[in-house]
């Protein structure tokens, strides 16, 4: 077999007995989706949708100065991260260009998840390794070790419970805690990535088609179907979440992506890309860089990433993320644009698809947010 080869995760034979299209995804053989990718959008909107996540990447971080080691690896303050919550923060390189976007949970004392996104799984591992080093703690590829299953949407909370005798409605956005799920045991997290209430579940992968089937079971009387990566794009574009290779790339630093929120200078110790980091933040501050807006389109042409953004015939910004919205019923996208266009409500802009410019409006990111 050759390294080449497209990896499986643990419900691949179920995906394609759904009748599912299948996409290499980073390597790894994924649903793209199962039927109509509008339907699987609006459900999750209006119900629910059971997505596999089982290429995103999981390292464990253990040992006694594991919580020292994340701060020196990472930008965010993973110290004062309580156990059972999560934080999202992000990998970077000396020169303070994004490596990947993370979320980690403190699942104990002296230890952590790191889940990173599949396409960077390795790098974060190996930048995880190399930087361990004089550090009493232990960095543990896990990815072969976790199935992760989600189920996304305002039906999910309801459904869930018809499975675990987990405490969800104590469950925060941003935490997660053991339990069991149809009669197994998982990690339940509530993070999400639709911008809708939602759960993700890490199983071990021989209990994954079990959770699968439990949650169909007990899903479909509330509308609940499966859902491919095309519809979860779709769903992170509307909610204004970036994406890596998109909205985060290794020539961004967390500032010139309008995250700089997530760097934390104030922790104690030093953090690989510091100094670099210390300086695209005064740099930011004196001349703002190209920030990140949302676009909505006049007419009905659909915006790709690496289109140009123009105004008054010069090039004003790049599209990193673009589709129809079918939410909004209109093609959106997400751009950097230079700061004198990127007030909501700007006028004049438009987007350059071969050749002719079609009008856009600039909004404020997300363009949708779900009622409380």
């Amino acid at each position: 077999m050759s390294s080449n080869a497209p990896r499986h995760t643990a419900l691949d034979a179920l995906h394609r007995s759904l009748g599912a299209t299948m996409t290499d995804f980073a390597g790894w053989d994924m649903p793209l989706r199962y039927g109509s990718e509008r339907d699987e959008h609006l459900a999750v909107r209006t119900k629910a949708g059971l997505f596999d996540l089982s290429h995103m990447g999981e390292i464990t971080v253990t040992g006694p100065q594991a919580a020292a080691l994340l701060n020196h690896a990472l930008v965010g303050n993973i110290a004062t991260v309580g156990v059972g919550r999560a934080r999202y923060t992000m990998i970077c390189q000396e020169d303070g260009g994004i490596l990947d976007d993370l979320i980690v949970y403190r699942l104990a004392e002296h230890e952590y998840m790191v889940v990173a996104n599949a396409s960077n799984a390795q790098v974060v591992l190996d930048a995880l390794t190399e930087r361990a080093a004089g550090f009493d703690a232990v960095v543990r590829d896990d990815r072969d070790a976790y199935a992760l299953i989600a189920v996304q949407g305002p039906e999910s909370p309801g459904i869930l419970k018809a499975v675990t005798d987990a405490d969800l409605d104590g469950l925060k956005y941003y935490a997660g805690l053991p339990g069991t799920v149809a009669g197994v045991p998982a990690l339940i997290a509530r993070t999400g990535y639709t911008g809708e209430d939602g759960f993700e579940l890490f199983v071990a992968p021989a209990d994954a088609e079990k959770v699968w089937q439990a949650l169909t079971d007990a899903g479909t009387p509330a509308g609940l179907v499966p859902c491919g990566l095309s519809c979860r794009d779709t769903l992170r574009l509307e909610a204004g979440m970036p994406l890596y290779g998109h909205e985060l790339t290794t020539s961004l630093t967390p500032f010139d992506a309008g995250l700089g929120r997530v760097v934390k200078f104030e922790k104690d110790g030093g953090f690989v890309g510091r100094a670099a980091l210390e300086q695209a933040a005064a740099r930011a501050e004196q001349n703002p860089p190209r920030i990140l807006v949302g676009l909505i389109a006049e007419g009905r042409r659909v915006p790709r990433a690496g289109y140009a953004v123009v105004a008054d015939g010069q090039v004003i910004g790049e599209i990193t993320s673009g589709a129809p919205s079918p939410t909004l019923g209109k093609p959106i996208a997400m751009a950097y644009v230079d700061a004198a266009h990127a007030a909501p409500g700007t006028g004049g802009v438009g987007v350059d698809i071969r050749g002719s410019h079609e009008p856009y409006e600039v909004v404020a990111l997300p363009f949708y947010k779900r009622q409380k």
